[in-house]
Parts: structure tokens; sequence; C-alpha cells
């Protein structure tokens, strides 16, 4: 279980090797715990979610709350190009617009984090901070909310490295997603998908003041 606590903005610690950029051509799939490598981080509130992780599944509550639950990715899922899982919703935010910033709360966000090779073999450790800042950085961010259409590839309004891409904008339900990392990845920014670095799930209610009960299940990356 992971508690709510007080967290200034991320200054998370990934610990990431500097082999990361040299895994194997074709990553083999590999299923993804929620377990103890992933860490919450508050975002300039003092207010965070609920994750409960389960091995296989992941809990998230958020009552007019927001924040982020991290890992870094093993190596061999450095040149990972595809993705897939199970996600629900039994209670989620009214849709908003998630270009505007102060204002676009989601039912769920799942992260995939890229930088490029010469950036992840000099990583060592480093912030999410500075991580987040670099401008190497590259974020493809799968979303379940929002007033777009799905399937729309958004900007973020908080940095030119995130895109938003829309999956689901039911109210609630459970679905099975299937993504291709690398085809958005060229879609977003328009080359070749960099080195896979980390994931990140968010719930964001803070902007609307609602309510989320959430899952994700079975996150699968190869």
């Amino acid at each position: 279980m992971v508690k709510k606590q007080s967290m200034t903005a991320l200054a998370l610690i990934l610990s990431i090797g500097a082999g990361a950029g040299a895994g194997a051509a074709v990553a083999q799939e590999q299923t993804i715990s929620f377990d103890g490598k992933w860490r919450e981080q508050g975002l300039l509130r003092l207010f965070t979610n609920d994750y409960e992780t389960k091995g296989r599944s992941l809990e998230v509550v958020s009552d007019g709350t927001v924040s982020v639950l991290w890992r870094p990715v093993d190596d061999g899922l450095a040149d990972a190009r595809k993705a897939r899982w199970q996600w629900s919703v039994t209670e989620g935010v009214t849709p908003t617009d998630l270009t505007k910033r102060g204002g676009d709360d989601r039912n769920l966000a799942l992260y995939f984090v890229f930088v490029d090779p010469q950036t992840a073999a000099n990583m060592g450790q480093v912030s999410a901070t500075k991580l987040l800042r670099d401008p190497a950085t590259r974020g493809l961010v799968y979303v379940w909310g929002g007033d777009h259409a799905p399937g729309q590839l958004l900007n973020s309004p908080y940095s030119d490295g995130l895109k938003t891409k829309i999956l689901r904008i039911d109210a609630n339900g459970s679905f099975e997603e299937q993504v291709d990392l690398d085809r958005d990845f060229k879609a977003a920014f328009g080359d070749s998908a960099r080195v896979l670095v980390g994931l990140a799930v968010t719930a964001d209610s803070d902007d609307t003041d609602g309510f989320i009960r959430a899952s994700i299940s079975d996150l699968r990356v190869q």
C-alpha cells in the first residue's frame, strides 16, 4: 500500500544503469509487476492519491487529488516497442480539456518515458525533475478521459516533450488496450522511439474536485 504523504514536485530518484541504451534489438515481452519498485510523487501540492500495489494489478483512488506513481524499467526493455494492459474505471471525473493547464483532470494516464541513447548511457542516478525537464526526454501519455475524440493526439500544456493520446472517454467500464509505441512515437515526435527508461501512472481529480476509483492490471511491455 502506497500511503498519502506530503511530497514536493518531482524529486524522486531513479536508478537507471549506464547500459540502458544497449538492449536487445527486439525486446522480449515482460510483465511489469506493481510492486515496491513503484514510488509515489506528489505534484506541486501536498495532497496525493491512494495507490495499492497488488503485483498483477494497481488500484487507484483519487479524491480531489493528483500524483504520479513512477518506476524505472529494466535494461532489457530499453528497446521496447509495444505494450498492452487492462484497465477499469468504476467512478470517474467529468470530461475536461486536456490541453488546458490547471484544468486537465483525467481518470487514468499511463506514461512511457524515453530518452536518446547518449542520454540513457550517461544517466546514472538522476532526479525525475531533471529527467522531465531535459530537452532529450520524450513521453507518450495514454489517457482514459478528457473531452476529446478517441485516437486524438494532443500537445501537453506542461512540456513540449510530452504528447497525449486519447484511448478512452467512457464514463466507466473495463477494457484491454494494445499500443504500438514506435508508431505512436513517430506520429507524436516525427522519429523512431528512443530508449525506454521509465513508466508512470497518474489519476487526476484536483481541478474538478472529483473522485476516481480505477485500476490497471496485466501491464506487459515488449
